[in-house]
Order: C-alpha cells, then structure tokens, then sequence
C-alpha cells in the first residue's frame, strides 16, 4: 500500500472513531427539559411573591426601589427619579379591562440636569427597607430552573434610551445582558436570551447553580433630551427549564434537605 493510500485510510478510521464518540457524547448527555413559563412580578404593588413547580412552592417577598446617577434632577426636596403605580396597562396583553383596578404598572418619573450616558437603576429591595429616607436593602431574586429567556412588557415615550438586565452566577459574577432600545411608542414586549457561557449548573452536587436577578439599568444616550420622561413596567416573566435528574440519593444533593439532616445530630 503507498503512503498517500495508507495515510488516507488512518485518516478515514480517525474521523469515524471521532464521530463514533461525538455520538456517544451526545445521547450521554441530558436531553429531557421541562420547560415552564414563570411570572416573577406583575409589577402590580403585591411584595410576596409565589412560583409553583415540581411540586414545590417558592416564596419571595420584594419590592422595587430605584437610584440613579449623580445628574439626577432636584426639584425642591424631590429627587429625581421616582417610582408609583398607575392604573394602565398593556392592552395587547390584558385587553381594555376598564374596570379591573387589580391590574396595574410600574412607573418610572426620570429627569436628569445634564444630557449624556446618565442611568437609573430599577432593582428588586427587601420591603420596607427603603422607607422614611433609608437606604433601600437589595434583594437579589433568585431564578428558578436554568432560565433561557426573559421578557418584560415596557412602555416607551420614543426616547433614544436603551435598558440591560443584570445577572449574577454561582461564582459571584455579574453579567450584564441588552433587553432592548426603548426609542418606540406605546407597550412593547422586550425579550432577551440567556447566552450559553453563563454558567448555570456546576460538575459537582448539588449540580444546579441558577442565576440571581440583581436590576434593570436604563441608559440615555448623549444626543437625547433627559429633562423629563416617563417609562412604566409590567409582566416580569422567564422561561426556564425545571426539570432534574434522578438517581439514587438525589434527595441529599438537596441543600436543605441535607442541612435539615445535619441539624438533628
């Protein structure tokens, strides 16, 4: 057999025994999802909230507090910006609903003395905490499942701004990912997708390691009016993948099962 055959040949077997393991890689890997639809907030004034999946429930309680750069308007003893909830709503999602006052919106009031990249903040605080001039407690949410996406419905006045979700993963890290330009009139659904780098399982168990909700950071841009402006929130909701594995002992991998355990000895 030549060389040039015999090297052709060595390289034919490598391929299929590479595309043999690919394989085998491949349907060793988890393939079953169960993806669930979750609202984390209806934007609607209610600070506990309830996640029901895999027979569980999950309870958290928060509000929403807000800061802002330091051109942040002062208009007597009122600092600029400044959160409410109104009676309106996105109509392309609940319809006329001219007499259910249960639905409501978050409403952002901002002003800023000075064009340029300003921004505010919108996060999630531990209720109360930000009453009577006191520093507002941060609160991180903590997402249920391996999130994939995540939309919210925002009402826009077709100002050059745009607004970036934060996350933080299991090592402490904080990523910011784009939700979406807010130069548009009237409600819009703005969607994000989370990237595959950011880490939302670990090798080791507990295998599960999801993501922390940390804030919303709209930015005006230097060419756009800031001296007044209005931006209003509704239906904060993700879709995410709740399944998990089963195997023998999995209930040890829970954290507080396992603390539960260590706490009768």
């Amino acid at each position: 057999m030549k060389q040039g055959s015999f090297r052709a040949v060595r390289h034919t077997v490598f391929l299929l025994i590479m595309l043999g393991l690919t394989v085998f890689y491949v349907h060793g890997q988890r393939q079953t999802v169960d993806l669930q639809s979750i609202i984390i907030d209806r934007f609607d004034g209610v600070t506990t909230k309830e996640w029901s999946f895999g027979g569980r429930t999950f309870r958290h309680e928060f509000e929403w507090g807000v800061d802002a750069s330091r051109f942040a308007s002062t208009v007597g003893n009122e600092r600029f910006p400044r959160l409410t909830f109104v009676d309106a709503w996105p109509m392309a999602l609940f319809g006329r609903n001219i007499d259910n006052r249960d639905i409501r919106s978050l409403g952002l009031w901002g002003s800023f003395d000075r064009r340029g990249f300003n921004w505010i903040d919108l996060f999630p605080i531990v209720p109360g905490s930000g009453d009577n001039g006191q520093t507002p407690v941060p609160f991180e949410i903590p997402i249920p499942g391996q999130v994939r996406y995540m939309d919210m419905w925002v009402w826009g006045s077709n100002h050059n701004f745009y607004i970036e979700a934060y996350f933080r993963d299991h090592r402490g890290i904080v990523h910011s990912i784009f939700l979406g330009d807010l130069a548009f009139a009237g409600w819009r659904n703005l969607s994000l997708r989370i990237p595959n780098h950011i880490p939302q399982t670990r090798r080791t168990l507990p295998s599960f390691a999801g993501l922390h909700f940390v804030k919303f950071r709209i930015w005006t841009t230097p060419a756009e009016r800031v001296d007044n402006f209005f931006i209003y929130f509704n239906q904060l909701k993700i879709l995410t993948d709740v399944f998990s594995d089963l195997f023998d002992g999995d209930d040890l991998a829970d954290p507080e099962r396992a603390m539960d355990l260590w706490a009768r000895n």
